[in-house]
């Protein structure tokens, strides 16, 4: 807590020479291992996964899930988009907030509830951060480092790519010689 009280002396101390590009810096460098765009280099390319066609826009939409009667569902806007369990369609309500058109969905569903836990939270974390950094500040300026993060995250994540359309199998089997 005490790098955070530096940090916030640092920017009061020169009000008009703080860039969002600065604070951009800092809130990234503050999240560290716990980034959105590290968490899914790390934890979710590394594993066995398929691409999902999320087609999210770019833009801000309200995204939200429900609970229907035909099952979970995640609206993003308008659009509404049938999904398994609750599980993924937390995990997919992050990115389709960072507005990704593919992203990578693990096979294994047993991962997809941590991942969405440990997503949100960086997500949670990172608009934290944009407040805290950004008191006594502008609402312009707010936005505007809000608005940087989201498209350095969205930027970062197309750049590493959705992985494969399915997931790639171990072929290998035991075959008896005659």
């Amino acid at each position: 807590m005490a790098d955070m009280t530096d940090i916030n002396e640092k920017l009061r101390a020169h009000p008009r020479t703080v860039r969002a590009d600065d604070i951009v810096a800092e809130i990234r460098r503050l999240l560290g291992e716990e980034e959105l765009t590290t968490i899914y280099a790390t934890r979710i390319l590394t594993i066995r996964t398929r691409r999902y066609e999320l087609k999210a826009p770019a833009k801000k939409v309200p995204v939200e899930v429900q609970h229907t009667l035909l099952g979970v569902e995640l609206k993003l806007g308008s659009r509404r988009l049938l999904c398994p369990d609750f599980a993924t369609a937390r995990y997919l309500a992050v990115f389709a907030r960072l507005g990704i058109e593919t992203v990578a969905v693990p096979y294994d569903i047993t991962q997809i509830s941590r991942l969405a836990d440990e997503l949100e939270s960086s997500w949670h974390r990172m608009l934290v951060l944009v407040n805290h950094l950004t008191t006594d500040r502008s609402a312009r300026l707010r936005n505007l480092v809000q608005a940087h993060l989201i498209a350095t995250q969205r930027a970062e994540i197309i750049r590493l790519g959705a992985g494969t359309v399915a997931p790639q199998f171990n072929q290998n089997t035991k075959q008896r010689r005659s």
